[in-house]
C-alpha cells in the first residue's frame, strides 16, 4: 500500500516529537551509542558519557518514550539477588518524515508575490517578524518547563528543528561565532524570486533561540537566493 503524505497537523506533531527527542546533543550521542550495541544499561551510558546515572536514565527513558529505543527488563537469575535491570536497545521505528502535500509550493509562491508588492525593507521586517513568532512557538513546544539551554545546545536544537521543517540544517563553529548551515530551502523558487523571504528562517532562528537560550541577533552571512552555494545564519 502506498504511503500517504502526512497532513499539516500530523507533520507538525512529528516535528515536535523529533525535536523533543533529539534536541539535546548528548541525547543524540546516546542514541547513536545505543544503536551501535546489543543493548546497554543506564549505568553503562553514565560511565561512557561521564553522566550521573539519573541523567543517563532520563535521556534513555525520553528516547524510549518516543519509540526510538526499546526497553527490556532483565530479572536476576536467583530470587532476591537484586532489582531487575533495564537494557535499552535500538528500535526499528521509522523516523523518516514525509512533508505535507505539495500545496506548500503554491503557498510559498503566493507569499512571494504578496511580499513583492511591499517596499523591500518593510517586506523583510514583516517576514522576519513572522518567522520569529513561529520560532518562539516552536521553542515553547520543544522544551516546556525544561528551562534555558546552553548556547551550543540551543543552536543544535534549532538546527534539528529546521531540518525537520525541510532546511537540511546543521550547526558548526565559525571562529568565535556559531553558524547554522541550511543546505536546502523549502521555499524553493519563491525565495529565489523574492530573496526577502529568507528573512523568515532568520526570524525562526531568532525566535527559537529566544525561547531556548535568550535574545540574540542572528545575521545572514550567505544565501542561495543571492547566488551563494548554501544559506548561512551566524549567531
Amino acid at each position: 500500500m502506498e504511503r500517504q503524505p502526512l497532513t499539516d497537523a500530523e507533520f507538525s506533531a512529528a516535528v515536535m516529537a523529533v525535536t523533543s527527542a533529539f534536541g539535546d546533543p548528548t541525547r543524540r550521542a546516546i542514541y547513536l551509542f545505543v544503536r551501535e550495541r546489543d543493548g546497554v544499561t543506564a549505568a553503562e551510558v553514565a560511565e561512557h558519557f561521564a553522566l550521573h546515572p539519573n541523567v543517563a536514565r532520563h535521556h534513555l527513558d525520553k528516547l524510549a518514550a518516543g519509540g526510538y529505543l526499546e526497553v527490556h527488563v532483565e530479572r536476576p537469575e536467583h530470587p532476591g539477588a537484586g532489582r531487575p535491570s533495564k537494557r535499552y536497545r535500538g528500535s526499528p521505528k521509522d523516523m523518516e518524515l514525509e512533508f505535507p502535500a505539495r500545496r506548500d509550493d503554491l503557498l510559498s509562491t503566493l507569499l512571494g508575490k504578496a511580499i513583492g508588492l511591499l517596499p523591500t525593507d518593510v517586506a523583510e521586517a514583516m517576514a522576519e517578524d513572522v518567522g520569529e513568532q513561529y520560532g518562539r512557538s516552536l521553542a515553547a513546544q520543544m522544551s516546556p518547563g525544561e528551562g534555558q539551554r546552553s548556547r551550543q545546545a540551543a543552536i543544535n536544537a534549532v538546527a534539528d528543528a529546521l531540518t525537520a521543517h525541510g532546511f537540511a540544517a546543521h550547526a558548526e563553529a565559525r571562529g568565535s561565532s556559531l553558524a547554522i548551515i541550511n543546505e536546502h530551502c523549502p521555499f524553493g523558487g519563491a525565495a529565489m524570486n523574492n530573496p526577502v523571504i529568507c528573512a523568515v528562517d532568520r526570524g525562526m532562528v531568532r525566535g527559537m533561540l529566544a525561547g531556548l537560550y535568550g535574545d540574540t541577533l542572528p545575521a545572514t552571512e550567505s544565501s542561495r537566493a543571492h547566488g551563494d552555494d548554501i544559506c548561512v545564519t551566524v549567531v
